[in-house]
């Protein structure tokens, strides 16, 4: 297979006229070539569900009768430190577009980023699109990475799935981190709605903005929200996505999500060449995911010590803290 893959090679993959298993086989190997037998594991705090957007596709979209939280900047801190203390490589800080945390300049999510940078913990901040005053203070206060998904790069679908949003001011506002000096993670959905020509175009368009970690989840339908009966995504074609992101970015980092079949879910994604392990949550947090919301987590299934004995069944481990430092050091 070529280093670089043109557009209509990239479709032929996806739509199954070429066997996957050279192309998983391929992935795997270059994953292995470029980090060896370590994988990234990544916690996530999901501090609130509250949000003041209307997106077709979400559990939390702002007109959903649903229970919601809102936890306090000493809550989120401290269980992000545990988790952090657990062997987890980088805390996420994600939350919907709280109106309340969006309208006091996201004190609490500063605060916790600078609390976690004094403890030596790289920090991602998922905190939707925000004024680019908001960006200076995440990095200013520490932050490693801005991660916002445009979920798909064809206009006419994103208006569709992010009702009422600006396709242009998402896409600028992660853009911007990046020139101040954070890291982008850029990420898509498979199955809501996108073509093959859709999906190939996203891995093109990822790659060309620069991002240094780039994810593919297939969409889960979610209770109450308008696109509740679509039948969700095919996980081969996520897996396909996944192989060729690695051909195509031999050196992006790139998830392998327990939010969407659990620690259960984990193997594919590896073998197709993902090599982050991401939405760690720790039991009895009473903090949720977000494709599935509760999936493993009180049971206590998506802990470090539980994607740790996945690892070691395929031979592999996480990697230290300091291994991915190192790793992202060299990213920026």
């Amino acid at each position: 297979m070529p280093d670089i893959l043109t557009k209509n090679e990239i479709i032929n993959y996806l739509s199954g006229d070429t066997e996957p298993d050279r192309l998983f086989r391929l992935a795997n190997e270059k994953r292995k070539q470029i980090f060896g037998d370590k994988i990234f594991l990544y916690g996530f705090v999901y501090f609130s569900t509250f949000c003041r957007n209307n997106c077709n596709f979400c559990y939390f979209r702002k007109d959903n009768d649903i229970v919601r939280y809102r936890k306090t900047k000493e809550e989120a801190l401290d269980i992000a430190v545990k988790l952090a203390e657990s062997g987890v490589s980088l805390i996420d800080l994600t939350m919907g577009e709280d109106p309340v945390f969006h309208g006091d300049d996201f004190e609490s999510a500063v605060f916790i980023i600078r609390n976690l940078k004094k403890l030596g913990v790289p920090v991602m901040v998922s905190a939707g699109v925000a004024d680019k005053k908001i960006i200076d203070l995440f990095y200013e206060a520490g932050a490693d990475w801005y991660a916002l998904y445009q979920e798909t790069h064809n206009r006419q679908l994103f208006a569709k799935l992010r009702t009422g949003q600006s396709y242009d001011e998402r896409m600028e506002c992660k853009l911007y981190a990046g020139q101040k000096g954070m890291l982008i993670e850029e990420g898509i959905l498979s199955g809501a709605g996108e073509d093959d020509e859709d999906l190939a175009e996203s891995i093109i368009q990822m790659g060309a903005i620069g991002a240094s970690q780039i994810r593919v989840m297939s969409f889960i339908p979610q209770r109450g929200s308008p696109m509740e009966t679509f039948k969700g995504g095919d996980r081969i074609r996520e897996y396909k996505t996944i192989a060729l992101m690695r051909l195509l970015y031999p050196k992006a980092l790139i998830p392998a999500s327990c939010d969407i079949d659990g620690v259960s879910g984990l193997r594919n994604r590896i073998l197709a060449g993902a090599n982050v392990v991401t939405s760690v949550i720790p039991p009895g947090s009473g903090l949720m995911g977000v494709a599935r919301s509760t999936m493993d987590v009180d049971e206590g299934g998506r802990t470090f010590g539980a994607v740790q004995a996945v690892l070691e069944e395929m031979g592999l481990a996480p990697a230290s803290r300091e291994e991915y430092k190192s790793y992202i050091g060299g990213l920026k």
